[in-house]
Formats: C-alpha cells, structure tokens, sequence
C-alpha cells in the first residue's frame, strides 16, 4: 500500500536527519543542523500525509477508524509524536542540539515497525473492546506523554554527557561546546517529565473509563495497568524528589532513564505477557 511505502521512506528521512545533526555537532557547521532540521520536517510532513491516507483508507473500507488500533499503527504514531515535539522544541529554543539523540530514537521506532517480525501493518477492522470514541482520546494522550518521557531520556543521556566530559580538554571538542549548559539541560528535563506525567495521567484517566465501557470495571489489575501505575509512580516521585527535595541534575538524569526504561516496558514488555492488552501485539 501506498502507506506503508511512504513510511518505509520516512525511516531513512529521519536516519539522514540524524545523520545531519551529527555533523553539525562533530563539524561545528551550522549548514548541516539547518539541513538536519529541514530532512527532519519532510519527514514529518511525509508521515502525516501517510498517517492521513492509512485513515482514510480505513473509512474508504469500512472500518472507520483513525491509524491508531494495532502495534504497527501505534509505532508509527509513536515516532511521530517524537519528532514533532523535537521540531515544537527546536523551533522554541533555537537549538538543534538535542536532535542528535532524539532522532535516532524515531528512527529505530520506526525501522521494528518495519522489520520486526510479525508486526502486522495491514489496516483491519477493529475488535469489539477497541470500537470505541476513547480510543482516540485514551492512545493519543498517552503516546503524547510517551514523547515527552522519550524527549527527558535523552535529555538525561545529554546531561550525563555533558557532565562526564569534565576535564579542560573535553570541553573544548565541538561537540560537547555545542550542547546546551547542565542548567538549561536540566530545566527541559524537568519540563519535558511534568509535561510527560500531566499526559500520562489523562491517559490512564481515559483508559480506566474505557475499560469500565468495555469490560464493566475501572481497574482490574492487568498488567498494562500494572506498568502504567508503576510508570506514573516513577516520574510522581522524580517530579516529588525535584519540588520536595531539590533534585537536580545528575539525579534527575538518571530518574529520567529509569522512567524511560518504566515507559518502554509498559508499551513493549507487557506485551509478551497474559494480558487484555493483547491485542496491541
């Protein structure tokens, strides 16, 4: 399909996106992070008009509903929502910095979207626990939050870098000189996971009534809710420890990795157990 073509594409767009910012951080040019930010916006542009046409296809069917029902559709939608929150973020700082390690993320999404075996990237129609209006609600909030948390990963990943690159001689690379300060790092870290907590509580709020439309209870223990309770608890006590205690920095860095690695399970790991979330495989 037509789709599926275009977002095979998208994968190498934003491989050679990536490949920009590196340059642009190893070289010190700024061509090549002006370069970086336009491959990464074909790119964003190429994927909504394939996300547009999967919708459409699925009404021209007779299913009528938006790409957002099977793991392949939430991969895709996945990468999407993480690169434009990078490009929302780019454009408002002004610094193309953090696309070195946000984008690599977006293209691995999307290149198990599709390799992986069996990911299944045919538009079918939905089973009866998913045909429901919150579908859309409850999965966008969540893979909004999902992009945030992505975003405060490597965010920490960068603060790490930045710090472990202590030494005189280090700080005179490009790369590291080009990379935000540990205080502005911290600061979008913190930024990112409050805006990745308020996302994932609407999605968990969305979830529990939909699951009380489908299966006649708000909360039953599964392990997807497990997970995204775990998940909520981890980034509750990052946000807690930040305004409470007055964690900053390298503490935060690694609470945002650990989250991620929350994150991650909740969205892959659970799938490989007994759940009613199955169907997400």
């Amino acid at each position: 399909m037509i789709n599926t073509t275009i977002l095979s594409w998208v994968t190498f767009i934003y491989f050679a996106a990536f490949v920009f910012y590196l340059f642009r951080m190893v070289l010190g040019r700024e061509f090549w992070g002006k370069l970086a930010t336009v491959t990464a916006l074909a790119g964003l542009a190429a994927q909504t008009v394939a996300l547009a046409i999967r919708w459409k296809t699925s009404y021209d069917l007779g299913f009528g509903h938006a790409p957002l029902s099977n793991f392949y559709e939430s991969l895709i939608f996945f990468a999407w929502t993480i690169v434009l929150l990078y490009l929302l973020m780019e454009w408002r700082l002004k610094n193309r910095s953090i696309g070195v390690f946000v984008l690599p993320i977006a293209f691995l999404i999307m290149a198990y979207a599709s390799i992986a075996p069996g990911v299944n990237s045919r538009i079918e129609p939905l089973i009866p626990a998913l045909q429901s209006n919150w579908l859309t609600s409850h999965v966008l909030t969540c893979f909004l939050g999902y992009a945030a948390f992505t975003v405060a990963f490597a965010l920490g990943i960068m603060f790490l870098l930045k710090r472990t690159a202590s030494s005189e001689a280090a700080r005179t690379k490009t790369f590291i000189r080009l990379l935000p300060s540990e205080y502005h790092i911290d600061e979008l870290m913190y930024s990112c996971a409050v805006l990745g907590f308020i996302f994932l509580t609407l999605g968990i709020v969305t979830g529990s009534v939909w699951a009380h439309y489908a299966w006649g209870s708000y909360w039953s223990w599964d392990p997807k809710e497990t997970w995204s309770l775990i998940t909520w608890l981890v980034y509750a006590v990052m946000l807690h420890a930040r305004l409470v205690r007055g964690w900053r920095g390298r503490r935060m860095a690694i609470m945002a990795i650990v989250g991620f690695g929350c994150m991650l399970f909740t969205y892959l790991g659970v799938n490989l157990l007994p759940s009613l979330h199955s169907y997400m495989v």
